[in-house]
């Protein structure tokens, strides 16, 4: 998949997901294949303002590149000043958030509420465009609702604006992520343009994700919640993920945490990513729950480590 003038080795691409994508997940899903990584949706204002705390959300290394970093925001002006902080960073894509469907940004206009004002739309990406100076995607669902399914139009307009991909999940705001993501609407997008459209939506293996792209034509396919706790999705191989093999991708998960966070805080976090890796796997509960009663990152490093057969 080519978007502007970068090439994207691997189609399957790290959908950015807020409180997960950070620089070390990112990281280790670069490492098992992911042709493209997205960082936590990051708020124009946040950037704007030059808050220390949204600065360091977008710490990028040139080992996770080709990067995308997403801003989620409703005016314009505000979201071209974020751009133009991007753009003598080393990253690659812009990518605008017009999907979110979470109350607390669409009750301010923006992510999937931007589906329901295109001439808005319209404007920000323009100006993303024109001060960030990097390609610019944006990532829409298939309307605001099913009696308003306007996503084909809605990504033509995104290409006659200066959008280089698209991202489309199958879901209508409405739908939140409940019911059956709509695979027809992506390629309904597909055909209503000439850029890359990346799917997203029900992809919970390698597979899925060939599936998605015979089905309905498109360019690349974006893996979110499925790869939580399950790094090697983007994996064509289609690993055997024993607890041997889980433990391993923990570890180096948690490798990758020291070597670029600060460790001293954000250890909820760290549990809850951690945990994700045995769910559904036999004796899993009671490694959760060790890593649940975990006092510090060393004390869950060192219940790992124990966990690990010796040659690991």
């Amino acid at each position: 998949m080519k978007i502007d003038s970068i090439t994207i080795e691997n189609p399957f691409v790290l959908a950015p997901l807020a409180g997960y994508t950070d620089l070390p997940f990112r990281l280790l899903c670069k490492e098992y294949g992911a042709g493209l990584v997205y960082s936590e949706m990051i708020s124009c204002h946040g950037l704007s303002y030059r808050q220390q705390k949204t600065i360091d959300m977008i710490q990028s290394v040139p080992e996770e590149r080709p990067i995308a970093i997403q801003l989620f925001g409703s005016e314009p002006d505000v979201m071209g000043d974020a751009a133009a902080f991007l753009s003598d960073m080393p990253i690659d894509f812009i990518d605008i958030n017009m999907g979110c469907p979470v109350r607390k940004v669409t009750k301010k206009g923006a992510g999937s509420a931007l589906m329901k004002t295109p001439d808005l739309a319209a404007d920000i990406i323009r100006q993303v465009r024109e001060n960030g100076k990097k390609p610019v995607t944006i990532k829409i669902r298939s309307g605001w609702t099913h009696k308003s399914i306007n996503a084909p139009t809605f990504a033509k307009m995104a290409e006659d604006n200066g959008a280089d991909a698209i991202t489309i999940h199958g879901r209508t705001w409405s739908d939140g992520f409940s019911g059956k993501a709509d695979w027809r609407v992506i390629a309904s997008v597909k055909n209503a343009v000439s850029i890359p459209v990346i799917g997203n939506g029900d992809i919970t293996s390698y597979r899925d994700g060939r599936k998605m792209m015979e089905e309905t034509g498109c360019d690349g396919v974006m893996i979110g919640r499925a790869a939580m706790g399950q790094p090697w999705i983007f994996r064509p191989d289609n690993p055997e993920p024993d607890l041997n093999f889980r433990l391993i991708a923990l570890k180096r998960h948690l490798d990758l945490i020291a070597a670029n966070c600060n460790t001293d805080w954000g250890l909820a976090g760290i549990k809850n990513h951690a945990g994700k890796y045995f769910k559904g796997v036999h004796h899993g509960a009671a490694i959760r729950n060790q890593i649940y009663k975990s006092h510090s990152f060393i004390e869950l490093q060192e219940i790992i480590h124990t966990l690990l057969p010796p040659s690991s």
